[in-house]
């Protein structure tokens, strides 16, 4: 499922930009194809420097990773754990193994198959807990990437000024191009702070956060795998899963609940 929330803010952040120019100025002033060079290359440049090629090659999938809808549905897992629990109680574990199929949750079916396969939990805990912290080694690095690239494009936006004023002061002689010099000397900084402030960094931002999402959502299915195999009561296998939900979620899912008994009531 995609995620346009992200694209629409870069889009509607990009439109009020050059809103605001059109108002105070001309559009075609603000073009100027070397800074885009120096700043938008240049700053890829040094990212390349910065990171090993395969964390680079991970860009695509990073901007893929931003604009789908992360697999956080907390209050799926809750009932999906309470109606898992009361199968193992009243069947057993190994009758489990019919319900992984249509479960479509890598790091949960993986779980519930070393309660199967009745591995120690200790075991389960430790490849579990090893698992999601190289997956946020892996999100962490991606994230790195684009928050490095928001502290280089400024830079580089600076050097390219610096650029355009020396060319600049090397033709002082001729007062009729400080004006036009100086103003492409700048373009370079607004290119940078325009790159970091409206793309790289709110991107860097937003995986951060849709990675912390994944970690919290990954220590609630290692605590519902484990009461799993303890065999816990089902209802304390939900009441232990729904203190990882925030209260809207939780009235979400009560209402949900009633509306289902009431279909029940009816038929």
């Amino acid at each position: 499922m995609k995620n346009k929330t992200p694209l629409i803010g870069i889009v509607v952040g990009m439109v009020l930009v050059f809103w605001s120019i059109n108002q105070s100025g001309e559009l075609f002033n603000f073009y100027d194809f070397p800074a885009i060079v120096i700043t938008v290359f240049g700053s890829f440049s040094a990212l390349v420097i910065s990171f090993p090629i395969k964390s680079i090659l991970k860009i695509p999938i990073m901007i893929k990773k931003l604009i789908s809808s992360p697999p956080n549905n907390r209050k799926e897992l809750v009932t999906i754990f309470s109606d898992l629990a009361r199968k193992a109680r009243k069947d057993g574990l190994l009758a489990l193994e019919d319900d992984i199929s249509a479960i479509d949750n890598e790091f949960l079916v993986s779980g519930l198959q070393m309660v199967i396969d009745g591995v120690e939990p200790d075991s389960i805990k430790e490849i579990m807990e090893s698992k999601l912290d190289a997956l946020e080694d892996r999100h962490r690095s991606g994230q790195a990437v684009f928050s490095k690239w928001g502290e280089f494009a400024p830079a580089f936006g600076m050097i390219g000024t610096l650029i355009g004023l020396v060319v600049m002061l090397a033709e002082l002689e001729d007062p009729s191009t400080i004006g036009s010099g100086m103003s492409v000397a700048l373009i370079t900084t607004f290119y940078g702070s325009l790159l970091a402030n409206m793309i790289f960094i709110p991107i860097a931002s937003n995986l951060a956060v849709q990675t912390d999402e994944e970690i919290y959502t990954g220590e609630m299915i290692i605590d519902g795998v484990l009461a799993i195999q303890r065999g816990s009561n089902p209802r304390v296998v939900e009441d232990k899963l729904l203190t990882y939900l925030s209260p809207a979620e939780k009235k979400e899912l009560a209402n949900a609940a009633d509306v289902s008994k009431e279909a029940t009531s009816y038929e």
